[in-house]
Order: C-alpha cells, then structure tokens, then sequence
C-alpha cells in the first residue's frame, strides 16, 4: 500500500510541473504560455417581444408588440458599438372615462456596449452566459396618431395632440445577455428604458415620457472573433560530456601520408518565435558564431534557408514569413562584417519539414562550407 501511494505521489508531482513539456522523447521548456486572443468583428442581431408606455391605468392594458434589429462592431473584448432601429407601437390613455389609444413609432439609435462577463472575470472565448450593458441616444418619429385625435375631437382636450407627426430625442439604457449556441450564433435576452419628450404619448404631464421594453432575438457574429496563440517552447542547455580519456600508444614510425585537403564546414539553426521574423536575444550567439567562422575561412561561403511551420498561418504567408527569416540573418551577418556577395539567401515556406516539431520548423537554417 505504502508502495502505491509513493507511486501515486510522484505520478501527481510529475504531472503538477508545468514548465516542462515532452515531444518526441525530448524534454522542452515552455518560454511562452499557450493563450486565446481577441479578435475584433462585426456582429448583427433581430429581436422582437413587448413595449410598455408609462401611463396611469392598469399595467396590462398599456402594454404593446416591439421589435429591433441593429449592426454593431465589438472593438476589445470590453467595448463596443451598435446601431439600429426599434419601435412597433405604443399607446396612450385618457382616464376618466378611460379610453386607450394606439399609435406608431421609429426610433433609430446608437448604443455603446459594454462585455460584463468580460469585465468581472476576464476574457473568455467560450463562456455560455455573456451578460452586457448599454447606453445611448435615439432618435424618435411617432405616426399614425388617429385615435389620439379621435379621442380629442370627441371633447377631451389632449394638450400636446400631434396630428401628423412628431420627432423627438430619446436617452437610452439597458441590460442584456448573448448566450452561446456556436461559435457564430447566440439566442439574445434584453430589457431596456427610453425616455422621451412629455409629448410623446399626446398628454400634458409635466414630466418626461418612459417606454420600457422587453426583447428576445438572435445575435450573429461575423468572421474570426478569436484565435489561438500556441505555447513558444526552448531547448535546455545541453550538459557538458565528460572528458574522454586517452590512453598513450607507443609511437609508430611510419612514411607520412599526404594529408587530404579537407574543406571546413559549420551549421547553425537559428530558431524564431510563432509569426515572427526577429532575431531573438538568445539566438544571437549562433550569428557571432557563425560570422567569426567565415572571418577565419575566407574560402567558404554561406547558404542561408528560412523555414516555417506548416501547422501555422497558409501556404503564401509562410512562404513571405519564411523569405523574411532568411533574410533577417543575412542581413545581421552582413552587421557582422561579412560580405554580401559570400551569403545566398533561400527560403521554402513550409513545403519543407527539416524537424519532426513546429516550433524547430521556425527557423533559418545556415550552412557555410
């Protein structure tokens, strides 16, 4: 028993240590934590559900259908902005005797958003619930106002009768949540307050006009709204070999041989972060390295031949990205003194798989011989 608990206990240490990562029998460091990005995008949403104008008779009887559709653009994953129009119907009531009447309206509006869920607990690419709140201002056009008129006509005096038309500026706030069926589709829950001009309903009242609204819909978004950062792994410096002991052998005297003439040679992997063409602080040592062998052999020249990795961005991207690898350590060896004309420059994109891992694919791969 004592035996497997100890087992367990490694077993769990082993699997607690998150700075070490296995790939093909070769233990690498994570330099860079794997994450998921923001994406800015478009998004549209259709709602529909019921409008209630305040007014002084029961609250059943003041309520009306309403409908919305906006575009909007959600520039961090806190803020955004939105436009649309709202409206359907709203209704207005004399008291005593209590008489109801119908009317129509438009109101365009603009809205800044702002994520709650993204705000209280960070941001999360895949969360079920995702609450906001709004703000803004709208523009308001009621019509078709006939019964108000009716009403006025039949003697009860409506101080603020319009018989046409009538325009006026709303201030807006509400509370809404996009709850995630995929990717690209959430079903859509909002509540919102307007408040208008005190003409908004006919009535003199002294005081602002409010219409509350409650509406469910659909919200689509538009195009990539997120993507995924893959963790930047390093090889650990490998540990000295002991020294290898040399045993004396009792000297052989023999006709010396021609010695052949052999060519130096040197190769050096220069390796580079996901997406990127810079020369890393940690690489630079493999350029000096490689500058100070082509300094003591001027006879030799040197190929140089960028990389990427296929599991990464497309075809013609990595191609550029890979051109930009090569040339990025052509040119520091030409910093280091070496001359242009000793440097070819090549690069493959990822038509070329040099090593089983992605992250060796990133690389520019010199050879001077």
């Amino acid at each position: 028993m004592k035996r497997k608990r100890l087992i367990l206990a490694f077993m769990l240490m082993c699997g607690m240590t998150p700075t070490f990562a296995q790939t093909d029998n070769t233990f690498l460091r994570i330099k860079e934590e794997g994450r998921t990005e923001f994406v800015p995008h478009w998004y549209m949403g259709i709602q529909a559900g019921a409008a209630y104008t305040r007014g002084e008779i029961k609250f059943g009887d003041m309520i009306s259908p309403a409908g919305a559709i906006y575009g909007g653009y959600q520039f961090t994953p806190l803020w955004g902005l939105r436009a649309g129009i709202s409206g359907w119907q709203a209704k207005g009531a004399w008291v005593a005797p209590e008489q109801i009447y119908k009317y129509n309206y438009l109101q365009g509006n603009v809205d800044a958003t702002l994520d709650l869920g993204n705000l209280f607990c960070g941001y999360k690419a895949d969360r079920v619930f995702n609450p906001y709140l709004f703000a803004g201002i709208g523009l308001n056009g009621g019509f078709n106002n006939d019964e108000a008129v009716a009403v006025h006509n039949a003697g009860y005096r409506l101080e603020y009768l319009w018989p046409d038309n009538k325009f006026s500026v709303a201030g807006r706030l509400g509370i809404g949540t996009n709850i995630r069926l995929s990717e690209h589709l959430f079903f859509n829950l909002e509540v919102n307050g307007n408040v208008l001009s005190d003409k908004f309903n006919s009535k003199k009242a002294g005081n602002a006009d409010w219409q509350f609204n409650a509406l469910a819909g659909f919200t689509i978004k538009f195009g990539k709204t997120s993507r995924r950062i893959e963790p930047v792994y390093y090889e650990p410096t490998p540990a000295p070999a002991p020294p290898v002991e040399v045993k004396e052998e009792p000297a052989v005297v023999a006709e010396p041989a021609p010695a052949p003439v052999v060519k130096a040679e040197m190769t050096e992997n220069v390796f580079f972060v996901i997406d990127s063409s810079v020369i890393r602080e940690g690489e630079t040592d493999k350029i000096d390295k490689l500058a100070g062998f082509l300094k003591e052999h001027a006879d030799c020249n040197v190929t140089v031949c960028g990389y990427a990795d296929k599991q990464t961005g497309n075809p013609n991207y990595n191609m550029k990205l890979s051109k930009k690898r090569a040339e990025s350590v052509a040119e520091a060896l030409k910093a280091k003194g070496i001359a242009a004309d000793r440097i070819t420059v090549d690069y493959k994109g990822d038509t070329v798989q040099p090593f089983d891992t992605k992250e060796k694919n990133r690389v520019s791969i010199c050879i001077a011989r």
